[in-house]
């Protein structure tokens, strides 16, 4: 490894010791924080297919997890990259969301259901 990420690392683990003991939020708060969202998102995504709405929601909540981890990571690390990448990470899941929903709307104006079991077979 290079020296410098090793130098990095071990400034952010003093960071993350004193953090600690002052009474602020540490780096391993938000990652459990992320581990947490993303797990539940998970959970969601095999326990639930049967509406496409939660589905999406799900999706939109591991995006937040990696954010966070992104954040966290850029902030403990003092490099700004993480935080700007973020920006593109949201623009993505916003038209992700409008256009999954817009989508969403014309399948429910035709077949008048939005269960992904009803939805399984395309037709013409």
């Amino acid at each position: 490894m290079d020296a410098s990420i090793v130098g990095n690392m071990a400034e952010a683990s003093v960071v993350d010791t004193v953090v600690a003991s002052s009474g602020m939020i540490g780096l391993t708060s938000y990652l459990t924080l992320a581990a947490i969202l993303f797990a539940i998102s998970v959970a969601g995504i095999f326990l639930n297919r049967k509406n496409i709405v939660v589905l999406l929601m799900c999706i939109e909540l591991m995006l937040l997890a990696a954010n966070i981890n992104f954040i966290a990571f850029s902030h403990y690390l003092n490099d700004l990259s993480g935080q700007v990448f973020v920006f593109f990470i949201l623009t993505v899941a916003a038209a992700e969301a409008a256009i999954g929903l817009a989508i969403l709307v014309v399948l429910f104006r035709s077949r008048r259901t939005i269960d992904v079991e009803d939805l399984d077979a395309l037709k013409g």
